[in-house]
């Protein structure tokens, strides 16, 4: 599996990607807004994105099918609910179901409700798998759950489907707000030196480094629960990891 990042250097940072077989040259575009940037990277490697997935149906991941399809005759990919809300999509997808990218690449689609209730991200069955995130799970963060979500759910994502992930998971998130995200960590755990080191190392992260320093990933931190306490005294001494991650996401929504 070949993967490559591509920085759209807009006002929203988002990462597009492709994920292309090296047999094949057959390529999959996740989320491509920077349609122009993509193919250009396409007609480089003398690939044919065959496929688009839309992480979800936010117009900063969608706003790139129309001239993706002209120019390259993909299919559109995304939730099965979401039907309603991305045009001309060509396949519904929810829980299990596989994309296959030429002879090698085979995405597992993962439901993952919370920034919005109709989210998919892409788990590769590769030696070292990697996890296309959108907008759930970010370097050092989580998603919002402004238009069309819920904490609560992203909760139950974090708890039931990403934390159950393997430690040598790669991360590719939809965006990049790394920094704003460490010294939101610090912040609520100022000795975390993980987070510390990310400031100024930066990396395609694992999960495993994502459980160092991702708030997210640790609600069970005395630091973090004594931080959080201060701003919402009514957790008490004990407040479970649910409650942890609510008021977390609350008090990152005006950071």
């Amino acid at each position: 599996m070949i993967v490559e990042q591509i920085w759209t250097g807009n006002s929203y940072r988002n990462f597009n990607y492709l994920i292309a077989c090296p047999e094949t040259g057959e390529a999959l575009a996740v989320d491509p807004l920077d349609y122009e940037k993509c193919l250009a990277v396409v007609e480089k490697n003398g690939w044919t994105v065959t496929q688009i997935l839309n992480t979800h149906e936010h117009g900063d991941h969608t706003g790139g099918n129309k001239a993706m399809v002209a120019a390259t005759g993909a299919s559109i990919i995304a939730h099965a609910n979401a039907k309603d809300r991305i045009p001309n999509l060509d396949r519904g997808v929810g829980a299990g179901d596989i994309i296959d990218v030429g002879k090698t690449v085979t995405l597992e689609c993962l439901d993952t409700p919370g920034h919005t209730m109709s989210h998919i991200c892409l788990l590769s069955h590769t030696d070292q798998p990697a996890l296309f995130s959108g907008d759930t799970l970010f370097n050092a963060g989580a998603g919002n759950c402004h238009l069309g979500g819920h904490p609560n759910e992203l909760y139950a994502t974090f708890a039931n489907q990403l934390n159950k992930l393997s430690d040598d998971t790669l991360l590719y998130p939809g965006h990049d707000y790394l920094i704003n995200n460490l010294q939101f960590t610090l912040d609520r755990e100022p000795g975390n030196a993980a987070a510390k080191n990310m400031l100024t190392d930066y990396v395609v992260t694992t999960l495993a480094m994502e459980r160092r320093m991702n708030t997210f990933f640790r609600l069970q931190n005395p630091e973090v629960i004594d931080n959080i306490r201060k701003a919402f005294p009514e957790l008490g001494a004990t407040p479970s990891p649910r409650d942890v991650f609510v008021k977390l996401r609350e008090l990152r929504n005006n950071w």
